[in-house]
């Protein structure tokens, strides 16, 4: 199988410019990959001082974005993790969904251990956290400060997870982070497919350098800066 993060910047002064130019780099990506992981809230940013800022960009699982997402997983016959601001009723959450090569919405995972700048809006999910067996084995989803919550990687080792999507908005904290994401991983068989955001938003860096991670390997990165479609080919596995 061959899986690719895509790197992202968006910009919150043009969101329908954003999502053109991240629909665009998804489009790149599922061409060549049999999985696309698309960064944490890809869209319209991270960086809010309130629920009421995140509100106007929030969607329901089954907004134009995830149509859009879902027409581009059917075209290319990819599965596709995107983390976008969910909205249901009157709650938000930072999430992730999953669409499978027919376009199908297969999950919508609620992130769990929210980071300070998450807490300002959203509500925790529940550590319903998704897998899903796919041709290439095992798919399980987490976001972000999710790979800091102790429950959550002994969920990745005791399900046997083959493929980890993690979209992520890591901040950068002056040094590469592969090995730290490594580390947590640590006991398990897992490829880690990251896509991080890039850029300072209102004061806040984050740290590019999406990467596909095979234990302590990294099979591939993208830049410190730059939008950037990440790709590697993973060993084939027997779904299970």
């Amino acid at each position: 199988m061959r899986a690719a993060a895509v790197q992202f910047r968006p910009d919150r002064s043009d969101v329908e410019g954003s999502r053109a130019a991240l629909l665009a780099l998804t489009e790149q990506a599922a061409v060549d990959a049999d999985l696309v992981v698309l960064p944490e809230m890809a869209l319209p940013g991270y960086v809010f001082a309130e629920a009421a800022e995140v509100a106007p960009f929030a969607e329901p699982a089954d907004g134009p974005t995830a149509e859009a997402l879902a027409a581009i997983a059917r075209r290319h016959s990819a599965w596709i993790v995107a983390g976008l601001p969910e909205r249901d009723g009157e709650r938000l959450y930072n999430s992730a969904w999953g669409f499978d090569p027919t376009g199908a919405r297969r999950f919508v995972y609620r992130k769990t251990l929210l980071f300070p700048l998450d807490e300002v809006w959203a509500e925790p999910g529940c550590g319903d956290y998704p897998l899903v067996h796919t041709p290439f084995g095992r798919m399980g989803v987490g976001i972000c400060m999710d790979l800091n919550d102790p429950a959550f990687v002994a969920w990745v080792r005791e399900a046997q997870i083959d493929v980890l999507a993690f979209p992520t908005n890591w901040l950068d904290q002056g040094e590469p982070v592969w090995d730290y994401w490594a580390w947590r991983l640590d006991g398990a068989a897992s490829t880690l497919v990251a896509a991080n955001r890039w850029g300072i938003e209102r004061g806040v860096p984050f740290r590019g350098e999406s990467a596909i991670l095979q234990g302590d390997r990294v099979l591939a990165s993208g830049p410190r800066t730059g939008d950037a479609v990440v790709l590697a080919d993973l060993p084939s596995r027997v779904a299970r």
